[in-house]
């Protein structure tokens, strides 16, 4: 009776989150009071929950609450939140030092000597849009980044903005690399290195998918271009912005810590040399080679000192809108698993002879939806991505096969949010209504979401 009663407060709870997110309220605050109340529930109904702590009857509820969400922001703090933070700082670091702006003028420097059509050119630069992704990985930053460098010159060849705004966003449909933080979380759920889950999982995954999206991107974009009969406007309309002189050398600091940490992955992997290296100590590593390259441009050691900042602020702010949600999402995915509300879903499906792919499908849409309704993939995949371990080992498959899907359809669901960043960005940017990007992104983004997940049913 009580599981029954503990399963209908998860229903409310999981009512008031929709409601409350749709009313635009912060994703932190909704999922951390949400699971503050579903703990309180479940301390007051009884239930042994709280790991690590003894259960004593003289303790009072708030306090047990309290010790679970004080392990979960020292878990975070001190794993996965460290190694995001560091991500952040180096990303914003890159940014202000001018490498990322110069990693996408050398890497499409060739594009308007390509001879192709202004609809193949566009999606053919699709793909190395996302290799650019994987370094830069902040999806508004790096779409806006692409609106100053990359659209002028799709405009300027005859690309209509919507078609070119489109495909923008569609570079950042797939989460991935060891700089994301999603692919951080990931990995740690999974109890991956990180370098491992992206050269073994993710890229194998992600390159079909790509391809498929490229070709998919080409005939809708040509569709709907021809329906509603767009011309392209003239590129002096769209001049590029004036961008930061730097040497052009500094178009190789984004990918430093990828050069890194895939480097030590193959001398450990083939060499057998046993290099003790995680993705924080790569992220400082490559900020100590920016900053040496910050003051062999500048030569002035109060410049450099100065621009130390950046780092910390960029820790400080992936820390707000990132590192809170990992947090706030463990809290909450505690609160659903106290209630037996995981379990009960386990034990239905499992009464009714259905197996892991149906489960699989599930969380993979839940995962994607929330993305739309949340606009954001991180907090999507935060929220359930911490339930999966347990799920996985009920159903005798492994974490990475259910873990994996979830990670991708997040960032999938986040292109296709009317009210995500990127879109919002690159609508505001391009002049084009985010409806007109919404339409023109569903269509390729549903077939890769549908080829995803049957890929991964068939190697369940």
């Amino acid at each position: 009776m009580l599981i029954i009663v503990g399963i209908l407060i998860v229903f409310v709870v999981l009512f008031f989150v929709c409601w409350s997110l749709i009313k635009g309220f912060p994703a932190q605050a909704v999922l951390l009071f949400s699971g503050i109340l579903m703990l309180m529930f479940a301390s007051l109904m009884g239930f042994d929950f709280l790991e690590g702590i003894t259960n004593d009857d003289n303790k009072i509820s708030i306090v047990k609450v309290i010790s679970i969400v004080s392990n979960q922001f020292s878990k975070s703090l001190g794993g996965v939140g460290l190694m995001i933070m560091s991500i952040g700082g180096f990303v914003a670091y890159s940014d202000h030092i001018g490498a990322s702006n110069e990693l996408v003028r050398r890497t499409l420097g060739g594009i308007k000597t390509l001879k192709l059509s202004p609809s193949l050119t566009c999606v053919a630069i699709l793909p190395l849009m996302q290799l650019i992704f994987v370094c830069i990985p902040s999806a508004a930053g790096c779409a806006c980044l692409f609106m100053v460098s990359v659209f002028p010159v799709l405009v300027g060849l005859g690309v209509s903005r919507a078609s070119a705004v489109s495909v923008i966003t569609g570079s950042t449909a797939f989460g991935m690399g060891p700089a994301s933080a999603i692919t951080a979380s990931a990995s740690s759920i999974a109890n991956l290195p990180i370098v491992d889950y992206f050269i073994q999982y993710q890229i194998p995954a992600v390159v079909p998918l790509m391809l498929l999206m490229a070709i998919s991107y080409y005939f809708v974009n040509r569709y709907f271009d021809r329906k509603d009969n767009l011309v392209s406007k003239n590129i002096s309309n769209y001049e590029t912005q004036e961008l930061q002189v730097v040497p052009g050398y500094f178009a190789l600091i984004p990918i430093i810590p990828i050069i890194i940490l895939v480097s030590v992955y193959l001398l450990n992997e083939y060499m057998e040399i046993n290099i003790l290296l995680n993705t924080t100590m790569a992220m400082l590593i490559s900020w100590i080679i920016a900053l040496f390259a910050y003051y062999t441009k500048n030569k002035s050691i109060s410049l450099l000192m100065e621009s130390t900042k950046v780092f910390w602020t960029g820790m400080s702010n992936i820390f707000v809108t990132v590192v809170t949600l990992v947090i706030t999402a463990g809290v909450f995915a505690k609160g659903l698993i106290s209630l037996g509300f995981i379990q009960a879903m386990i034990d239905g499906v499992q009464y009714l002879g259905l197996g892991s792919s149906l489960v699989l499908i599930i969380f993979t849409l839940l995962v994607f939806l929330s993305s739309m309704l949340m606009g954001s993939g991180n907090a999507a995949f935060f929220s359930f991505g911490p339930l999966i371990p347990d799920i996985a080992t009920k159903f005798g498959v492994s974490s990475i096969n259910m873990i994996l899907p979830m990670n991708l359809a997040a960032s999938l669901g986040r292109t296709v949010s009317p009210i995500s960043g990127v879109v919002l960005a690159t609508s505001s940017i391009a002049d084009v209504p985010v409806a007109e990007i919404v339409k023109r992104n569903f269509i390729p983004i549903f077939i890769a979401l549908i080829i995803m997940l049957t890929m991964q049913i068939l190697f369940l």
